[in-house]
């Protein structure tokens, strides 16, 4: 492919991959041991092998010479440069984070080339990107780069801002938050098709957790990391000891009568919104007294009255909270369920002083949740639309603070 033709199909493929970002999961794991960037007859090949498809784009940069490459996102575990980079064209590759959401890869040319071909391969094992490079002369290769300017806000950083960050999205420290993957262990949860909320909510969990430590200003740990048992209280327990900031409960109910489809966020209400709220929140704490604990507590009347007065605080920025999960996950997936917004009396959700929500992502009593949840594409986007929704509360948290009785 000449290099003029090439421009153009660069071109289109931005203006495609922009359309297409939410079209992927959030994470593709780079294969270190079989990707490679070795030199070719009259240029030099790269080939990025993933675990699954990204969105990309590709362009050129003179003084220096680069090839840049951003990723809607890579985990770059295990690549290094040296393992990486076998050309004698490439004088230096880097890799990590750039914007949130996005990665980057620049290679350093050490002459002149152009990109010829680009392409991306998707298959059930993985997928690979292709980008082959030619050499060429200055004229050619400033031509290739005055056709495709950079985006606004895409201005390539300094090398060591390459690195990932940590810088703050509040007015603190890293806000840690605490997803806590239901059931486990003794406990399956829901089961359909063979398929077991616990297993579907680890997974889940594992996989917004990456998302979340990879936006800057976030942290976030997992009340479990295995198909364990984890009792109810424990995992508020747990939530308090990491001094987390929010508490995100992931389910995927099943109803035995009825048709339910998408997701609900809910809210620690002593008064369900509904008797469907009720039966669910009745449902999940009797299956923690079936595995042999007992949730009943000894709370004296004085703890009693300092936790409602906690919780008096704590109520609305769990609404909030809720609120922007809600939006943002039906921005991401394009549904919810049809009353997204609910209230229940979950044992999870009676931290007095962490903001705590619970989502139902589906149900696994309906087939096109259930399908949904096996698909790493519909989770990806999902995980995206949690973490966008918890970005958006950390910044309005932020600027409300100050207005808060201290």
């Amino acid at each position: 492919m000449r290099w003029t033709t090439w421009i153009i199909t660069g071109l289109l493929a931005l203006v495609a991959c922009a359309a297409a970002a939410q079209d992927f999961s959030a994470l593709a794991r780079v294969d270190a041991g079989a990707s490679v960037l070795e030199d070719r007859r009259g240029g030099a090949r790269m080939a990025l092998h993933l675990s699954q498809g990204v969105p990309f784009r590709v362009r050129m940069r003179s003084a220096p010479d680069q090839v840049i490459l951003d990723f809607r996102e890579v985990d770059w575990t295990g690549l290094t440069a040296e393992g990486f980079d076998r050309s004698d064209r490439v004088g230096g590759v880097r890799f990590g984070p750039f914007q949130p959401g996005w990665s980057r890869l620049v290679l350093d040319l050490a002459e002149p080339m152009v990109v010829t071909e680009a392409g991306l391969q998707v298959d059930t094992g993985g997928a690979v990107l292709t980008v082959e490079m030619a050499r060429a002369d200055r004229e050619t290769f400033d031509a290739a780069v005055a056709a495709v300017p950079d985006l606004p806000g895409w201005d390539l950083p300094d090398p060591a801002d390459v690195a990932p960050p940590r810088a703050e999205l509040g007015a603190g420290g890293a806000i840690v938050v605490m997803i806590d993957p239901g059931h486990g262990g003794i406990d399956p949860g829901a089961e359909a098709a063979g398929v077991k909320e616990a297993d579907l909510m680890l997974r889940l969990a594992r996989e917004l957790r990456d998302a979340i430590r990879r936006t800057e200003g976030l942290d976030a740990v997992l009340t479990r990391d295995s198909d364990t048992f984890v009792a109810l209280e424990r995992r508020v327990a747990l939530a308090k000891a990491a001094d987390a900031d929010l508490f995100v409960s992931l389910h995927a109910d099943a109803l035995a009568d009825g048709h339910a489809q998408g997701a609900t966020v809910y809210v620690l209400d002593e008064d369900a919104s509904d008797a469907a709220s009720a039966a669910l929140a009745e449902r999940h704490d009797r299956e923690d007294l079936l595995a042999g604990v007992d949730l009943t507590g000894a709370e004296d009347e004085v703890a009693r009255v300092l936790m409602d007065l906690a919780r008096t605080e704590t109520a609305p920025r769990s609404e909030a909270l809720a609120r922007h999960l809600v939006e943002r996950i039906e921005d991401a997936v394009g549904e919810v369920h049809k009353r997204p917004l609910r209230r229940a009396s979950f044992s999870v959700l009676k931290a007095a002083d962490i903001p705590s929500v619970l989502v139902e992502v589906g149900f696994l009593s309906t087939q096109a949740d259930l399908d949904r949840l096996q698909d790493a594409e519909w989770r990806g986007r999902m995980v995206m639309g949690v973490r966008d929704g918890i970005i958006a509360w950390v910044l309005e948290d932020a600027a409300l603070a100050p207005l808060r009785r201290q």
